[in-house]
């Protein structure tokens, strides 16, 4: 699994579908990339971190814990960081 591709996903907004779509791509394609069951070639690690706008070595670490990551401000405007999964 890609914990830090499914981090940015959701920090970007971005829906699975959505990047499916943006690359041209299969979304049970990406679901299988996203979660560890198929691994990208560097084209393609290469198109998704420059859509996401993030490092490709971060985004493609395998099963990294995922790092200081925190909710974006809610309705009462506080922020709360994630809870670590393992």
């Amino acid at each position: 699994m890609y914990p830090n591709l499914k981090l940015q996903l959701w920090r970007c907004g971005i829906r699975q579908n959505r990047l499916a779509q943006m690359l041209d791509m299969d979304e049970t394609v990406l679901s299988k990339i996203v979660n560890g069951f198929r691994v990208p070639n560097a084209d393609m690690r290469s198109r998704i971190a420059g859509l996401l706008e993030c490092d490709e070595q971060w985004l493609f670490a395998k099963d990294a814990p995922l790092e200081a990551a925190v909710e974006p401000k809610g309705v009462d405007g506080i922020e709360a960081p994630l809870k670590r999964v393992n």
